[in-house]
């Protein structure tokens, strides 16, 4: 790599990011699966990178530095993902994040009723499937390719 980063590469990699999270909303509103508090926090890396790899494209400040937050971003959604996985697979419990709360004996009939109106999907139920895997087993993939790629992207940045 030389000193620029490669705005070609930086390109396909914004596009294939966008592509990722129109899915998620197209899976959501025009195939109707509803999907968990830990799917919708799932985007926000996404989200949030596409907003700084165009800020690579229209300022050279602080390149390599975004470069790693990138990197640091994606790790973070690895492991989010993985989290999500591990619910999925009943390796890990459901949290407070995932709307998984406990009924007690002292629950009346109308906060009953209202926790059912709520609709709050779980986070350990998988409704949507591609090639066999659940959305959250694709995300560990992708996460840990996109981190990986940015965190080459930092360190080759300024050698020839």
């Amino acid at each position: 790599m030389t000193k620029k980063i490669n705005k070609k590469f930086l390109f396909y990699i914004l596009i294939f990011i966008s592509a990722i999270i129109i899915s998620a909303y197209i899976i959501e509103y025009n195939f109707g699966y509803k999907p968990c508090k830990l799917c919708i926090y799932e985007r926000i890396p996404y989200i949030v990178s596409i907003l700084l790899i165009i800020k690579i494209f229209f300022s050279k400040i602080y390149e390599k530095e975004t470069l790693l937050i990138l990197s640091i971003i994606f790790a973070l959604s690895f492991v989010l993902a993985f989290y999500h996985f591990g619910i999925e697979q009943g390796f890990f419990n459901e949290s407070f994040v995932c709307g998984a709360e406990s009924l007690s004996e002292n629950t009346t009939k109308q906060e009953l009723l209202e926790k059912l109106k709520q609709n709050s999907i779980s986070c350990k139920d998988v409704s949507f499937k591609i090639l066999g895997f659940s959305l959250a087993a694709i995300n560990i993939i992708f996460s840990f390719i996109l981190s990986v790629i940015f965190i080459k992207l930092f360190i080759y940045y300024g050698k020839n």
